[in-house]
Parts: C-alpha cells; structure tokens; sequence
C-alpha cells in the first residue's frame, strides 16, 4: 500500500493591506517589478527608500499567491543562498512596508524575494536597479 501525503498551501492572511510611507521626505534608491518564479505568482512593485537614515522595503500593488511560510528577503541572487531575512510576509495582497536592518550594499543584495522557508520554494522576484 502506497500512502501520498498532500501539503496545504494556504497562508492564514489575505487581508488587503495598505500601509503608506508618509514620509514625503523619503527618496526612492532603488526599485524593480516583481516576476513570477517557478512556485508562485507574484506582481507589484518593490522599491527600496532612504527615510531618515534608514532603509525601507515597500512592496506596492503587491498580490501573490498564497504559501505556507512566505518570508521576505533581501537577497544576492534568485537563489536564495545569501540573503537578508526581512519579515514574515504580512499579506498577500496590498501595500506593505519591512524595515531593512543595517545597511546592507544594495549592489550586492540587489533582489527582493517572496519564498516559502518551509519547502524551499521561489514565489517571485524583483531585481532592484
């Protein structure tokens, strides 16, 4: 007898965010459209601002689609295999802002990645110029 094991992939939040960088201050530095990876749909924009010495990651008309462990990085390359761990990913849908710690070299670290942790699985990518 062969048993088959099918995994959920469902993430618990799907509540449209709209967070907002009030901030008029604030400069975009670097920005990019997010594309489709092999596990997910994903569309929106990514853009990286300098507000008060600090970066901030805004995912903007943001919508993917849905995972069990969808985490938000700063990464190297498409990878992952080097990268910044930002955030769980707050929704699925809408506009969101992630603190970006330090201040990492955005030449280097020039992809914003939605992936699942748990299997490993590339949903989107923007790559920030």
């Amino acid at each position: 007898m062969i048993a088959t094991i099918f995994v959920s992939c469902k993430k618990s939040s799907e509540t449209t965010l709209n967070e907002v960088l009030t901030d008029t201050t604030a400069k975009v530095k670097f920005e990019g459209s997010f594309v489709n990876e092999r596990w997910g749909t994903v569309s929106g924009q990514a853009r990286i601002y300098l507000k008060n010495g600090k970066f901030i990651l805004v995912l903007e008309n943001f919508v993917t689609s849905n995972g069990p462990d969808l985490k938000v990085y700063l990464s190297k390359d498409k990878g992952p295999t080097e990268f910044i761990k930002l955030s769980d990913l707050k929704s699925t849908n809408g506009n969101q802002l992630y603190d970006i710690p330090s201040m990492p070299n955005f030449i280097i670290y020039k992809y914003a990645l939605i992936h699942c942790e748990r299997f490993n699985h590339l949903f989107g990518s923007a790559l920030l110029q």
